[in-house]
């Protein structure tokens, strides 16, 4: 009997023959995608077709022969494919090349390339360049393989353009390229530009992934209790997020007590007692890797909330209300900078770091600062409808005890917003005092 050995670095081994089509690929109400557990009314196949189509537009528009995406996020949403999503993130060995008009190449970790060539989105599959050079100190030798191969494609499928966007790598990467003819830029800051408005389908991801976010929080908030930590609490939500289909929690802000001031603490092993605020932020990529984001402030009974907890919670949701309110498609950047809920001067030191920011697969673009300090986070741009975006407040002031985190998130339509986090607020916070 003989046995056959494949290198690490080949693709003899992966049969391409049927393109290793899931069996959904021919059910064509609910699409194609890599497991049976996704909502069946979202057509993964128009999710996928409809945002390559909108990066392909921009490329055309900007005159880029073809782009090189190394970044998980940016890779998902021009294909759908994902692999040991939080592993690329640190590590930028697993690349796509993608022409403008032409094939998708894949470059992908050794023996993980049946993982994404269900996708009919992309056409080949080759082995990275770059697998471990970086732990092994061998950047500068893998430089140059690297940049044959992808300038090669760009000569073949560039339309005449060697323009090359990446969207992150070394400067090696980059210097190689160039020696090769590339003309190399950094096109992060305009693919998050494609990605900001949202179709349809994205919007249809975004609200299931709400749904489960929201299903989380209301986990914690039945599970509070004197004695219970903030790490057990975290557990929870993180906990029913996978069990709603998510896949992870961007960030660890859920504190109690003395811990909500400042905010921007994690969660820890502190154990919380009666009458104390507990606030936590959901940042949690949910549904096809879309993000929700919202945040809510309980508190632990018994007993009732103090008129300092009540003051600083109203003057959150205040903000977070009138900050919505004043919203409207075609609405400059810094015009709801100048029109946001004007914060008391007690509050201002520790206020939260943007009015609004934008939701996609993450926090995303627009980023809109507050007027005080739009000299130096702030840009110019308008509010679109297809826009998503989450409101922020943080209420505690410099030295107070506690502090009060509330947030939305809402849709920019066509005549003005929709909200998509619908977790009631704490009625016993807002009642009107006697």
């Amino acid at each position: 009997m003989s046995i056959v050995v494949f290198e690490p670095d080949s693709t003899e081994d992966v049969d391409f023959k049927d393109r290793m089509r899931h069996p959904a690929a021919a059910d064509p109400a609910g699409g194609m995608w890599l497991s049976d557990t996704e909502p069946s009314f979202i057509d993964a196949d128009a999710l996928r077709k409809g945002r390559l189509a909108k990066l392909r537009g921009w490329m055309r528009e900007a005159g880029y022969g073809g782009v090189v995406l190394f970044d998980p996020y940016n890779q998902r949403y021009a294909t759908g494919s994902r692999n040991m999503f939080g592993y690329f993130l640190r590590n930028s060995t697993r690349y796509f090349f993608i022409p403008t008009v032409g094939p998708i190449v894949l470059f992908e970790y050794p023996q993980s390339y049946h993982v994404s060539m269900v996708l009919d989105t992309i056409d080949e599959a080759r082995p990275s360049k770059l697998v471990w050079s970086s732990v092994s100190g061998r950047d500068d030798e893998t430089a140059g393989p690297f940049a044959d191969e992808i300038a090669e494609l760009l000569k073949k499928h560039g339309g005449g353009s060697m323009k090359l966007g990446l969207d992150r790598c070394s400067h090696l990467q980059a210097l190689a390229l160039e020696k090769r003819g590339c003309e190399v830029r950094d096109c992060q800051g305009e693919i998050l530009a494609v990605r900001a408005v949202k179709t349809p389908e994205e919007v249809k991801c975004l609200q299931v992934s709400m749904a489960g976010a929201e299903a989380a929080v209301y986990a914690v908030r039945e599970a509070i209790k004197p004695g219970v930590s903030e790490n057990d609490l975290f557990a929870i939500m993180y906990g029913e997020v996978i069990r709603q289909g998510g896949e992870f929690i961007e960030t660890r802000l859920l504190t109690s007590g003395q811990r909500t001031n400042p905010w921007f603490n994690e969660a820890s092993g502190r154990k919380i007692r009666p009458g104390e605020l507990l606030a936590l932020d959901t940042d949690t990529i949910g549904c096809y890797g879309y993000y929700s984001d919202f945040s809510r402030t309980f508190r632990c009974g018994p007993g009732k909330p103090t008129d300092y907890q009540k003051s600083l919670y109203r003057m959150a949701h205040d903000q977070v209300q009138h900050n919505i309110s004043i919203v409207k498609p075609g609405m400059a950047f810094r015009e709801i900078a100048e029109k946001a809920w004007k914060i008391p001067d007690r509050f201002v030191d520790q206020r939260y770091t943007s009015v609004m920011h934008g939701v996609g697969m993450h926090g995303e673009t627009p980023f809109i600062a507050h007027a005080m300090d739009y000299a130096t986070y702030g840009r110019d741009g308008h509010i679109v409808p297809g826009m998503v975006v989450s409101v922020e407040s943080y209420i505690g002031e410099k030295g107070g005890r506690e502090g009060v985190k509330l947030e939305d998130e809402i849709l920019i339509t066509d005549t003005g917003t929709e909200l998509l986090s619908r977790f009631p607020y704490e009625d016993e916070f807002l009642e009107k005092q006697l």
